[in-house]
C-alpha cells in the first residue's frame, strides 16, 4: 500500500482509458484514495481505505515536478501519520479527490488503473511507473489507452481538484483537435 517515502524519484506515464480493462471489473479488488490539496502548495493529505477491512491509512505528501517541461519524472516525499497526527491536518480536507484504485499486469507491469468519483466521475485514468527515464521512454502502451495526458498539466490530480467531468470532456477535445485522429474517451457518460 504506501511506504515512508524521501525524495523517491517516480518515473511514470499516465493515459486516459474508456473504462477497466479486461480482466478487471469495478467489483474487483480495490483502494479508495482520498486527496486534498492544500492550496498554493505542494502538498496533500492522503488518505487511504481498504473496502475489505474498513482499514485506513493517512500520510501527508509534497510532489515536485523535476523538470518544467515533463511532468513524467517527480520527486516524492511522503510522511505516514497516525490517527492523532492526521487529526491535525482534517482542517485541511476540503479540496479533494476521490478515486478507487485498482491494480493489474498488462505485459509484465504492474498498472495503476484509477476512476474517479463525484464530479469527475467518468475519468479513468491509468498509470505505468518505471524504473528508468530510459524504460519510461521505449514503453510501448497497451491498445486500450486511448490518449496520453502524460505532459498534460490540465490532467494533474493538484488541477482537477475544482473541476467536473465537463472540463475533462473540452480538454480531452482540445486534445484531439491537436491531435487530429486521437478517438475521444468521452463518447459516453
Amino acid at each position: 500500500m504506501t511506504s515512508d517515502k524521501t525524495g523517491q524519484i517516480e518515473y511514470c506515464r499516465f493515459f486516459l482509458l474508456e473504462d477497466l480493462p479486461s480482466p478487471l471489473t469495478r467489483a474487483s479488488a480495490h483502494i479508495q484514495i482520498f486527496d486534498n490539496y492544500l492550496p498554493e502548495t505542494r502538498l496533500r493529505l492522503r488518505s487511504i481505505r481498504i473496502p475489505e477491512t474498513n482499514e485506513w491509512r493517512h500520510a501527508l505528501q509534497q510532489r515536485i515536478f523535476l523538470h518544467k517541461e515533463s511532468l513524467a519524472e517527480i520527486s516524492t516525499s511522503e510522511i505516514n501519520l497516525n490517527e492523532l497526527e492526521y487529526e491535525h491536518f482534517k482542517v485541511f480536507e476540503g479540496n479533494e479527490i476521490r478515486k478507487n484504485r485498482y491494480y493489474h499486469e498488462f505485459d509484465a507491469r504492474l498498472a495503476a488503473f484509477d476512476l474517479y468519483l463525484g464530479p469527475l466521475w467518468g475519468l479513468n485514468r491509468m498509470r505505468i511507473d518505471f524504473d528508468s527515464v530510459e524504460d519510461m521512454r521505449n514503453y510501448v502502451p497497451p491498445a486500450f489507452a486511448l490518449l496520453e495526458v502524460t505532459n498534460e498539466p490540465f490532467f494533474d490530480d493538484a488541477n482537477l481538484v475544482n473541476k467536473n467531468f465537463e472540463d475533462i470532456r473540452d480538454a480531452v477535445s482540445r486534445l484531439n483537435s491537436r491531435a487530429g485522429s486521437v478517438e475521444t474517451f468521452c463518447a459516453s457518460e
